[in-house]
């Protein structure tokens, strides 16, 4: 085979290399492609997923929103009942003492 020859089924190889893929992409896109009386409801199915994600979107929003205040009037009445509590073990031992001085009152007498 001289260089001629070689040349000449070098070119014949890329072309039918380049024919078959040429008729492969068409062949693909002849079966993928969409038929434009469906694209009017794709373009619907597409509007609405976007306002669905919108909406999810918006409620995720209004979820963290609702759990961060809900959080903070947790913190709150912790705060509120540790106050409660503390001011609640005070007036025990208020009355504790209230009793033991009514009780030494008493015994004096």
């Amino acid at each position: 085979m001289n260089r001629a020859e070689f040349i000449v089924a070098t070119a014949v190889i890329l072309f039918v290399a380049f024919s078959l893929g040429w008729f492969a992409h068409w062949l693909i896109h002849r079966f993928v492609r969409v038929p434009q009386d469906d694209v009017p409801e794709l373009d619907r199915m597409a509007q609405a997923l976007h306002e669905a994600e919108e909406t999810r979107d918006e409620a995720i929003a209004w979820y963290q929103n609702r759990e961060a205040e809900l959080e903070n009037r947790l913190h709150q009445t912790e705060a509120e009942l540790r106050a409660a509590m503390e001011g609640l073990r005070e007036a025990r031992h208020e009355a504790e003492e209230m009793r033991a001085h009514i009780d030494r009152v008493s015994a004096r007498r």
